[in-house]
Order: C-alpha cells, then structure tokens, then sequence
C-alpha cells in the first residue's frame, strides 16, 4: 500500500500560516485598509477599555507594557499601539503624573512577515525627546519594540508582566482544523467544501469546539501573563446567526466564489475532488453566545463589554460600479488571509488558476456579492474578576 500524502496545511498549519506578507498587489501591507476602517469605527471601545487599566508609578516606574496578539504586517497595528499610548499618557498627566516608558510586543506566528513590520516603524526617539512630540511626529516613536513569535493560544510572555492585550480581527483563526472534519469515516467529513458555511451541523459544531477550545487556552494563557491591574481588547470576527452553519460576511468571503473556484478546479480535471475535501479554511465566527460561554466557563475574567457590532465590507473600492475592481478585491482579499495555505496545499501554478477563478466568478456576481459581503465582530472587553 502506498503512504498517504501528507497534508502540509493540518500537519505543519502553525508554522506555516500567516498574512501574505511583502508588500505586494496581493500582500496584506496593501489589503489591510478595511481593517483599518473597521478598528477606527471601534476605538471608542477601545478607549473605554484602557479607562479600566488601573494605573501604577508613573514618573519613571517600571515600563508600561502592551501587547498585540495576531500583529500581522501592515501599519494597522502600529497605530493602533499608538493610539493606546498615547491614550495611557494623557490619564498619567491628568492624574499629574509623568507617564513611564512604554514597551510593545508585536507578536504572530513564527512565519508572520516580521520584517516587513519593522521596516514600517518608525525609529526610536533619541534621548530628551518628550512622547507627546513622538507622538505629533510619525517620523519618531515614543516606545521600544519587539517581535514575540509563537501562538497565542499558547503561553507567549511571563507571568504578570503585560498591563494590556490587544488582538484585532485573529482570534477566529483556529489553531487546527477538527480532524473529524477531514475523516471520511466522520458524520463532521467536510465534503466537497473548503469551509463550514452551508455545511452539516456536525461539521459545524465541529469547528464550533475547535473555536472554544481554542479560546480557553486563549484566556488561560492570558490570565497569568496579565498584570491584576491590565485589562484586554479583543475583536474577532462574528455571526448575529445562532445557527453556526452561518458564517455571515467569512460565509459570503469564503463559502461562494471561493468554493466554487475550488469545484472548477475539479471539474476541469486540475485536482481531486479528494484534494478539495482535504482543504479547509481553520476559520470559525463565533456567536455572542459561543464568546460568553468559554469567558464564563474560564472563571478569570470579568465581562466590562461584550457586542456584535457591524463592521462593514473588508473590500474597500475607488469605484464600486466597476465589476472587475470588485472581482480582483475580493480575490486579493482572498488571498491575503489564506493564499499561504492554499499554495502549501496545492502549489503556486495552481493556486494562480484558483484565484484567477475567483476573480472572474466575482466580477460577474459583482452587485450580488457587494450587497451581501457584510462583516460582523466580536467586540469584548475583559478584565481580572476581583
């Protein structure tokens, strides 16, 4: 019996996966602008959050320290450090308080383009500069920086040592594919789809534990790396459906023309419908009440706000009517989040056809596909339970 071909998207997907990175038509550096409309319509709730950090020192102290889980490498998470410290620095001076250093972790798995990240920040102020003038100056940062490579559902940092967390739009990334999902002999098979929108219930809920356990490991690792005074902003992606066959906006983005690339892949005779069924997108949009349940069940962590709130299409288009922009938008916002997993299944040449088939099989859905293409977020803020 010859071996069975090993799936390098289940068996090597943590070491593997990442943002398509440089800097690219299709690189995440050039297709990240609706991320970053999504994340400035929800600053607010971020600002809100950094109000519950109970503030310490000050006046030179020990370092005020941020992390972002799932940085990425583009600019989005650049500014949004920004925006964190400067908020921490205006309630130090409202208090009369000099602010102390800051230091932030950009952390992502091993194969995140780290170095496109750092390219993009800017250089360290030199000494007697104030950070409010860093700040007024994107020439210059006010904090020191560093790349923490490794999962985040994972132990990342020592114990009580970050005062707030920050992870925007990864947290519906799972750390594996439910195996069941790809076992023939499974009632969770996965077949003759790539994702879970319209699929079975039991492939669903497969995902569904996948997600929770997930996140449990998630907030575990958290509440011994966070300092009893921080607190955590998280944003995932969601559904306003109990129905988790549902995916909403991940649904339209990956469950239409994406699939349906896919299947002409196999009716052309490219590859197996086998080697279809064995790819699968790690992604799940949880409900509100996926989110609260594991929060609640982990115990470490109190509820300061919990929504779904509307964020919009992740296309972002100088002209909207035009079919073709539309279709080589969301091939390249297609490729950007899982074109590295689609070329480890696969390879580059096909994966090439599968999104030039994207890209067509959108354009002529183009209207249909703009109406429908709506994402929904998870909006949580947590803090330690006293």
């Amino acid at each position: 019996m010859a071996p069975m071909e090993e799936n390098v998207v289940v068996s090597k997907l943590e070491k593997l996966f990442s943002m398509k990175g440089g800097k690219g038509e299709a690189s995440y550096a050039n297709n990240s602008q609706a991320q970053a409309i999504h994340a400035k319509s929800m600053i607010h709730f971020l600002r809100e959050t950094l109000d519950n950090v109970k503030l310490v020192g000050g006046d030179g102290d020990k370092a005020f320290v941020i992390a972002d889980l799932g940085c990425s490498c583009g600019s989005n998470t650049i500014n949004v450090v920004n925006v964190i410290i400067n908020h921490i620095i205006k309630r130090y001076e409202a208090l009369g308080c000099n602010p102390p250093e800051f230091s932030a972790f950009f952390s992502d798995l091993p194969s995140n383009d780290f170095n496109t990240l750092f390219q993009l920040l800017p250089p360290l102020a030199t000494y007697g500069v104030s950070m409010e003038e860093c700040l007024a100056n994107d020439n210059q940062r006010s904090y020191f920086a560093a790349g923490v490579p490794g999962s985040f559902y994972r132990r990342l940092f020592p114990t009580k040592s970050v005062d707030v967390f920050h992870s925007a739009f990864s947290l519906h990334w799972l750390s594996k594919i439910p195996e069941s999902v790809l076992d023939k002999r499974s009632i969770a098979y996965n077949k003759g789809k790539v994702f879970i929108h319209g699929a079975s219930e039991a492939t669903a809920n497969a995902y569904k534990r996948q997600f929770k356990a997930d996140l449990a490991g998630f907030l575990s690792a958290r509440s011994v790396e966070m300092k009893r005074e921080g607190s955590m902003f998280l944003v995932c992606l969601g559904r306003t459906s109990v129905d988790p066959t549902e995916q909403g906006g991940a649904g339209v983005l990956f469950g239409t023309h994406f699939q349906d690339a896919w299947d002409d892949l196999v009716l052309e005779g490219l590859i197996s419908s086998t080697k279809r069924d064995n790819f699968n997108i790690p992604v799940y949009a949880p409900s509100l009440q996926d989110f609260k349940e594991v929060v609640e069940e982990n115990g470490s962590f109190v509820i300061n706000k919990l929504e779904v709130f509307k964020g919009g299409s992740p296309l972002v288009l100088n002209k909207p009517d035009d079919a073709d922009e539309v279709g080589r938008a969301l091939a390249n916002s297609c490729r950007t989040v899982c074109g590295v997993l689609v070329d480890a299944h696969i390879g580059d040449k096909l994966s090439e056809e599968l999104f030039l088939r994207v890209e067509r099989r959108a354009a002529n859905r183009a209207k249909e596909l703009l109406e429908k293409l709506q994402f929904y977020h998870i909006v949580a803020s947590l803090s330690f339970s006293q």
